[in-house]
This record gives structure tokens, C-alpha cells and sequence, in this order.
């Protein structure tokens, strides 16, 4: 008998559901909110009845009935934890609700619960939050004992595309050395090292190449005489870099489509960002190499950016020659959340303590 699972993906300004038999889906829908609706609440949290009530519309205009053996949310970014699957605790809600990043996934562990506890029976689950840590103890080291380098990244993607590539080679994951580059509004990259990433960045607030919406690394005395002479306060500062930076910044718009019309009608100023974009993301993919000590058997490409031939071309003329590069353009966040559910279920997947 399959296993009915609900998948719970919260976002900026939707929440992306999805009904399972087993992987077999009964459905996929982008739940969208209002921008206006959304600004009435002060902090993520706040949001938490608003977004609930509309994944339980949603599920009741479908006539799907609440007895899910499992729902699986998108995990925050409380604190670091290993790969795999937890199983949500009130400890972890409330690690999530008092985070220092905050970040609308962060209700995933608490929708997933709250709404678990209405079915008898029902689990409830997250799965390789964007704060998954792996990484090597040198890459923890900045030159600034107070300030270590953590990783924030689009684990849950990246996990799922290199069991992906992993399946469609006849090998395991935990065979393979991968350098892995998710390009999407933000952009993450991973060395990973059989089955473990060893190294990865932090592209949610300032670190690797500026993306459609971040600025990624910048000069830091630069940005030191920013943060005292500009006049910003330091939330106006957070969000220069973490939202209102990189292509956004530049052109006035993160939707790389509009800019690719731009170039064909002769922008050579956004020629020059993107151009500048893809030489950043090739640097990164290729610092990558020195961590695996040159030993790659595939550089991935993953993420929506992926879906532009011209940007994927112009990287492989930089990057090809490390290794073979294989392409998953876009990202499947929700069959990757109950691929994971479902091996809890099925006893093949340890559920771990938070």
C-alpha cells in the first residue's frame, strides 16, 4: 500500500505544496500570497497561521482528505545539522522561530507539524536544510578568529541531483568526488566528497559570486566605510546584500530573461554584468578543484538559470575542462522532500534526532 505524503516548500512569496502517493504525485501547486497581504506581519513567524490555513484551502478545494502517513517541510536555518531527515521536535520549531537568519523556509518544521498533529498517526519531517554542514575544519577558517565561515546552501537540490547523477551512472553517491553549482536567485556551489560536501558557501548573505538579487563577496574595507558613511541602518545594510545586490543592483531587475533581451537588442552594459557573473561562478566552480585536489568526476550545473543556453555555454567554455559537465537545469525541492519522507517511512533512511 502507498504512502500519502504531503510536502510543505514555504518561499518568499508563495508556499509550493504537493500530494504524493509514495513519489507518484497526485498534485504540484505554487500557493502564491499577496505582497500586500505579507507586509502586514513583522516577522516570519507571524505568517505561520496565514500560510496554514492557505495549504488547508488548498488541500480542501482539491478534495484531498487530511490522512497523510507523513508531511515533510523545507527546513530552516537554525543551526547546523548533518544531512539526512529529522523528525520535527517543539525544539526545533522554537530554534527556528528565535533564528538569527531569518528566512520564510523556516516555517516548514512548524506547518509540518502542526498540521501532522491533527491526523493520527501522521509524521512529520525536514529534510537537508540549507544549513547542512559537512564541511571540512579548514573550511571553517577566516582570518578573523571571531567571524568563522559557515555554509547556507541549496543542500536539499544539490543532495538530490547528485543521487540523481549517482542512479543514472550506475554508481552511489558516496563513490563520486562532484563540484556542484546550484544558479538561481541565490547561487550556491559544493565540493562534494564521496557523499559528503566538504566545502560549500554561504550564498545567502555575502559569500561567492554576486547572483540575480545578492552581491556575494565584496571588499571588506569597502564595505566597512559603507556601513559608516551611507546612512543605512544595519537592517537597510542586510538587505543591500542580501536582496537588492548583484544583477538587481546593476540593471534594475533579477529576471535574467528580460536582461538576455536586452543583450540581443544591444545592451552592452548588461552584456558586461552577465558576462561578469558567469567569469565569478566559473572562478568559484573552479576553487572547487583545488579542494578535491583536482580528482572531479562531473561539474553539475543545477538551478532555473540553468535553463539559458547561452549562460550554460559560456560556463562550460571556462569550466569543461575539469570535468565532464552535466546539466539539471531548474529544481525539484518538492519530489526531493518526499523521496526522502518516503524512505523514513519505509525504514531505508535513518530519521534523526535534532
Amino acid at each position: 500500500m502507498a504512502y500519502k505524503i504531503l510536502a510543505i516548500n514555504p518561499g518568499s512569496t508563495s508556499t509550493k505544496i504537493s500530494v504524493a502517493h509514495d513519489i507518484e504525485p497526485l498534485f504540484v501547486e505554487d500557493v502564491k500570497h499577496l505582497r500586500s497581504d505579507l507586509e502586514h506581519f513583522h516577522t516570519i513567524f507571524d505568517q505561520y497561521e496565514y500560510r496554514k490555513q492557505h495549504i488547508l484551502q488548498e488541500l480542501e478545494r482539491r478534495n484531498i482528505s487530511l490522512d497523510f502517513d507523513a508531511v515533510v517541510g523545507r527546513g530552516g536555518l537554525a543551526k547546523a545539522v548533518e544531512s539526512g531527515v529529522y523528525r520535527v521536535t517543539p525544539e526545533m520549531i522554537e530554534d527556528q522561530r528565535t533564528a538569527p537568519h531569518q528566512h520564510p523556509c523556516d516555517l516548514g518544521c512548524k506547518l509540518a507539524y502542526e498540521i501532522a498533529e491533527m491526523i493520527p498517526g501522521c509524521q512529520s519531517f525536514i529534510a537537508d536544510p540549507g544549513v547542512v554542514d559537512e564541511m571540512a575544519p579548514e573550511a571553517h577558517v577566516t582570518g578573523l578568529p571571531e567571524v568563522p565561515r559557515i555554509c547556507i546552501w541549496h543542500a536539499l537540490n544539490q543532495k538530490a541531483v547528485a543521487r540523481r547523477y549517482a542512479r543514472e551512472n550506475n554508481t552511489s553517491y558516496d563513490k563520486l568526488n562532484l563540484i556542484i553549482a546550484h544558479l538561481g536567485g541565490g547561487i550556491s556551489f559544493a565540493a562534494h566528497q564521496q557523499g559528503r560536501a566538504i566545502d560549500a558557501n554561504n550564498a545567502l548573505s555575502g559569500d561567492g559570486p554576486f547572483s540575480p538579487e545578492r552581491t556575494g563577496t565584496l571588499p571588506m574595507l569597502e564595505i566597512v566605510r559603507l556601513c559608516y558613511n551611507s546612512g543605512l541602518s544595519e537592517e537597510q545594510m542586510i538587505k543591500k546584500i542580501c536582496s537588492q545586490g548583484g544583477l538587481l543592483a546593476h540593471l534594475g531587475t533579477n529576471d535574467f530573461r528580460e536582461i538576455r533581451k536586452r543583450i540581443d537588442a544591444g545592451d552592452d552594459h548588461a552584456q558586461l554584468i552577465i558576462s561578469a557573473m558567469i567569469w565569478n561562478v566559473a572562478k568559484a566552480i573552479a576553487a572547487e578543484g583545488a579542494v578535491l585536489c583536482g580528482k572531479i568526476d562531473a561539474v553539475i550545473l543545477t538551478g532555473g538559470m540553468c535553463y539559458s543556453e547561452y549562460l550554460v555555454g559560456e560556463l562550460k567554455k571556462r569550466i569543461s575542462y575539469l570535468a565532464p559537465v552535466v546539466v539539471y537545469p531548474g529544481q525539484d525541492e518538492m519530489l526531493a522532500l518526499t523521496e526522502n519522507a518516503l524512505a523514513a517511512l519505509e525504514g531505508k533512511q535513518e530519521i534523526k534526532i535534532y
